[in-house]
């Protein structure tokens, strides 16, 4: 890996320094960093007005086919910009060997590429959090080893191969098994927004999948909620297994009288036909220890009841 182009397609920064401490870690393993200057821009809420992020997502079809590009951070802004992207453009740069990488809100993208165009991305860091990381007093945060090495291991050699060891509380009747298929998903919320929509894969197109979910700042009623959303859009259903990563950052008050996360994925699991089996604890998400996975790729899934593994090559 040489180079890191970075786009800056949703939320602006909140601080100057989380992308500048990410930037020169990179910067520090050998890496060139191009387009450097996008972490600076600021319009409303958003990294540039949507004209400028517009722009910068279409030209990703013009670069070196052997660059890895990066969203600085996610937030909300590329569903503003969706009916004027190029994707096939875009698709062809990745078969060519263009490399697109990013999460949160950058889902968006992600989805809607694979529904109009089948291309596969990474599902992985982006600059700000996973590079760029502060203490509370501003010292940086050395990145996470674990997601470094899946990075380099997605980037570098096309290849994701983990094992989870973590008792596995929602397999329905499936006690163990092996399933392929594709792999997608990204942020629960986003992906919701996107049903109904051209830009969210067809039923076709994901059958047999193996979905992976994840997200931050929404109580467990709200991710139940929107479980139940796609439960009853058919997607849920629709899939050889669901792949649960991280739900942080939220809050349970008093009057919750103890309904908790486990409590929410309990409700999904009673409606969720008895051969798809709901696995947790997958290292992905609004977190510092996160796999890249690519959303696309043919996966192999294999599961117990005190973990999984987890291994696809594109």
């Amino acid at each position: 890996m040489n180079s890191i182009y970075l786009i800056a397609p949703s939320g602006a920064s909140y601080d100057d320094q989380s992308p500048l401490t990410g930037i020169a870690w990179l910067e520090n393993q050998g890496i060139r960093i191009q387009n450097a200057e996008c972490v600076k821009r600021v319009f409303q809420r958003f990294s540039g007005n949507d004209a400028q992020r517009l722009q910068e997502i279409n030209h990703l079809a013009n670069l070196d086919p052997q660059t890895i590009v990066m969203a600085m951070r996610g937030g909300y802004g590329i569903h503003r910009l969706l009916p004027e992207i190029d994707w096939q453009a875009i698709a062809q740069a990745i078969q060519k060997g263009l490399q697109v990488c990013g999460h949160s809100d950058f889902t968006t993208f992600e989805l809607a590429l694979l529904a109009k165009t089948g291309a596969i991305t990474l599902s992985g860091p982006m600059l700000n959090y996973d590079f760029g990381r502060l203490t509370d007093d501003g010292q940086p945060i050395a990145p996470d080893d674990f997601m470094w090495k899946h990075f380099l291991s997605a980037v570098q050699s096309r290849k994701l191969d983990c094992s989870i060891q973590a008792q596995q509380s929602y397999l329905g009747k499936s006690s163990a098994g092996r399933v392929q298929g594709m792999l997608w998903g990204g942020n629960l919320t986003v992906l919701a927004s996107l049903i109904g929509t051209p830009y969210l894969p067809s039923a076709k197109q994901t059958q047999g999948g193996i979905l992976f979910l994840e997200d931050v700042n929404e109580h467990p009623y709200r991710i139940e909620r929107t479980m139940m959303q796609l439960l009853d859009a058919g997607i849920l259903g629709n899939q050889a297994a669901v792949l649960l990563g991280g739900f942080s950052a939220y809050r349970l008050f008093d009057n919750d009288k103890g309904y908790n996360l486990e409590h929410a994925v309990a409700s999904i699991r009673e409606r969720l036909p008895d051969n798809i089996p709901i696995l947790t604890n997958l290292p992905f998400g609004h977190q510092a220890n996160k796999l890249t996975l690519p959303i696309g790729a043919t996966a192999n899934l294999e599961f117990g009841p005190q973990g999984f593994s987890l291994q696809a090559r594109w």
